[in-house]
């Protein structure tokens, strides 16, 4: 018998709430949270919200004017800001796991400065993209 297999493993239960809620991750840890996040946030959102916009708007005049009274409510306009934020960082993430895919820029220090370019992109991409949809120009 070794003495490697008689050591006891450490074990962590009774992880309280608090203690879970004062860790604190790694900018890469947080991007890749907020990827499966948009991801969910996309496929619940697209059949739920964007389709039914779509095909009622393609059915008549009328009914696009009726979505385009619905999409000019302010609180439907936050809906899917979210929802286009949701597409960008999910987009831009997703480009970065590919170039982690292709085994470049995977040292920590080039790992957290993508973390950090795609989370800015996502968000200065979002502010414009809002910008536009709330009438800025």
């Amino acid at each position: 018998m070794s003495d490697s297999a008689a050591k006891p493993r450490p074990q962590f239960r009774n992880i309280s709430v608090p203690q879970i809620l004062s860790y604190r991750l790694p900018l890469a840890g947080k991007v890749s949270i907020l990827h499966r996040i948009s991801g969910a946030l996309l496929f619940l959102g697209l059949p739920l919200v964007l389709l039914p916009l779509l095909a009622a708007s393609v059915g008549s005049p009328e009914s696009f004017a009726s979505v385009a009274s619905i999409v000019g409510h302010p609180i439907v306009k936050l809906i899917l800001l979210v929802l286009i934020w949701g597409y960008l960082h999910h987009f831009c993430a997703g480009i970065r796991y590919l170039i982690l895919d292709l085994h470049m820029s995977i040292e920590k220090a080039q790992a957290q400065k993508s973390a950090g370019l795609v989370l800015g992109v996502s968000l200065a991409l979002t502010v414009v993209f809002g910008l536009k949809l709330f009438g800025a120009w």
